[in-house]
């Protein structure tokens, strides 16, 4: 595949590594805003996204606020994955939309909306998500996708048309239908998308040339598995994303991951990560820079 025409764009040459270190999640709970808020004054991440529906929405946005300068994005979120710490639908209680499961809230698993949801209910949903934002006063970044649900063929019309009229970037990947197709889609669609794709590119839409990230099921050697992912980055703009959160009784009672997401967390605190990444030969970013070459 040719050069990402946004390297040239932003001011690199077509051989530079870019890295967007992006942090999910934020909102969701109070240690995962106080990951978040810790992180960015300590410098090793560049960017993050907020869970509209969630309880620290409105704690989010308030520290926003006192950080002008921060890179904060909307995670479009229609999962609501826990067990006893649920969310709901901001745009509707209608349970036609197929948002909602029998207790009311979204449904846990990506499965359950993908199948049953309805793509315009999704789409009015994801919209209604970055409207709140851009009314509690957010200046959003980008939106991109909690568990990756908004992504699936039957919404990725939606996502695109709201990433279009909000002019902001998201989670675009530059993929050949060969790379469309690990990820689930069918060969037809594949192909179709492999064209959508490079047209919205030719159009001037970012895309991004990869996407890692930070493992939730296991805990250990968080430090040495981050300098070996980073160290592996193609050419092109990677979005790297982790979960951190800080140690709290709340969070060991949300989610049964909760040592992967401090061990984000400790990993991305550590002096040793932060002088990698000044090091490493890599461009750390954030989705600011972006999203302004994408509105000129």
């Amino acid at each position: 595949m040719n050069p990402n025409p946004l390297l040239k764009k932003l001011g690199y040459s077509n051989t530079d590594r870019l890295v967007i270190v992006h942090v999910d999640d934020v909102g969701m709970c109070q240690a995962s805003l106080q990951a978040f808020g810790d992180l960015w004054e300590f410098g090793t991440i560049s960017s993050g996204a907020v869970m509209v529906p969630c309880p620290w929405f409105r704690a989010t946005v308030a520290w926003a606020r006192q950080h002008p300068d921060v890179d904060l994005g909307v995670h479009g979120t229609v999962n609501s994955e826990w067990d006893g710490y649920r969310w709901k639908p901001i745009s509707t209680c209608d349970p036609a939309t197929g948002l909602l499961d029998e207790e009311g809230y979204f449904h846990k698993r990506e499965p359950a909306v993908q199948s049953g949801a309805d793509p315009e209910a999704v789409r009015v949903e994801v919209e209604a998500q970055l409207n709140r934002a851009l009314a509690a006063g957010l200046d959003v970044t980008h939106l991109d996708t909690h568990m990756g649900t908004i992504t699936h063929p039957r919404f990725i019309a939606g996502y695109l048309q709201t990433l279009g009229q909000a002019r902001l970037p998201g989670l675009v990947p530059r993929l050949d239908a060969a790379g469309l197709m690990k990820l689930g889609l069918d060969e037809d669609s594949a192909k179709m998308f492999e064209g959508l794709i490079q047209q919205l590119e030719a159009g001037g839409t970012p895309t991004l040339d990869a996407v890692d990230f930070m493992p939730l099921d296991n805990p250990e050697g968080h430090i040495e598995l981050a300098k070996q992912k980073l160290s592996a980055l193609p050419a092109g703009i990677t979005h790297f994303l982790m979960h951190p959160a800080a140690d709290t009784p709340e969070l060991r009672a949300i989610t049964p991951d909760w040592p992967s997401r401090v061990a984000n967390y400790r990993a991305f605190m550590s002096r040793e990560i932060k002088d990698f990444l000044k090091n490493a030969g890599i461009h750390v970013i954030g989705y600011r820079p972006i999203r302004d070459v994408y509105r000129k």
